[in-house]
């Protein structure tokens, strides 16, 4: 709907108390998601979390985008879920292509980008992975991204902004592009579950502070090729964003791969 394009910017920043942003957040009649991320782990889960129910498989590697709706708290809500990108090796240019599809799959645009990161460590191969995969959406994209971790259980009693001082000047990186918006979401408990209507009023904030929503037109405008050979970790044998070796987690959490689409 174009309607929500012609939201006025919002005063204060990213970081406002939670108070401020539902008071002053106009309530959009439907919310429109792009998930991006690794292809393992969390980004399919966290779709499906969203949804409250399995409507991304995790079994096979996503080729493809999915996309899948829902209601919640009254409002309408599409969740695109796009093509994993590799850790450690090239992502193949027509993944590439499929990801920025992504975008065009809930018009007349995303109200945001949810870039998936799994708490670990967190490495200057995956700031530059990120940056190689998030930018094909053009620069205009970070006004409309929201980080959201996963994994949080592991930190235990560490806050996550004290894991976010910790990981140090890539991760920090990451955040500063988005305006250090960011979400922390529990993808171990599944169906209705306040976590989300909370994740959505932060997608409206962003939206009023923002102007609207990510329009293609934008990318047009940078005329951002895909390159198959631009991938700035190519001989990197990174494993990529992965929790730490001691951080208690299971083996069985961290083999996560998305879906083929039967679209």
């Amino acid at each position: 709907m174009d309607g929500d394009r012609s939201l006025q910017t919002n005063a204060g920043n990213a970081t406002a108390p939670e108070e401020t942003s539902k008071a002053s957040s106009p309530k959009l009649p439907e919310i429109r998601l792009v998930v991006l991320g690794w292809r393992w782990p969390g980004k399919s889960l966290t779709g499906n979390t969203i949804l409250g129910r399995e409507e991304f498989r995790l079994e096979r590697a996503a080729e493809f985008c999915v996309k899948r709706q829902t209601e919640v708290q009254g409002q309408q809500v599409t969740v695109v879920d796009t093509p994993g990108w590799f850790s450690a090796q090239d992502t193949p240019a027509s993944y590439k292509q499929e990801l920025v599809r992504g975008a065009s799959l809930c018009p007349p645009g995303p109200h945001a980008f949810l870039l998936v990161i799994p708490v670990g460590m967190f490495t200057e191969v995956d700031r530059a992975r990120i940056e190689e995969h998030v930018s094909l959406f053009g620069e205009a994209v970070w006004k409309h991204t929201i980080v959201v971790f996963t994994w949080a259980e592991v930190l235990r009693k560490i806050s996550i902004e004290r894991y976010i001082r910790r990981e140090g000047k890539e991760l920090q990186w990451v955040l500063e592009k988005c305006k250090k918006r960011y979400f922390v979401i529990n993808n171990c408990v599944f169906g209705e579950h306040p976590q989300v209507g909370r994740l959505m009023e932060k997608v409206e904030k962003m939206v009023a502070e923002e102007d609207g929503y990510y329009c293609a037109e934008e990318l047009e405008k940078e005329k951002k090729p895909v390159d198959e050979n631009q991938n700035p970790a190519r001989d990197v044998r990174e494993l990529g964003a992965r929790p730490k070796q001691n951080s208690g987690l299971g083996l069985s959490k961290a083999v996560e791969v998305e879906s083929v689409s039967s679209e």
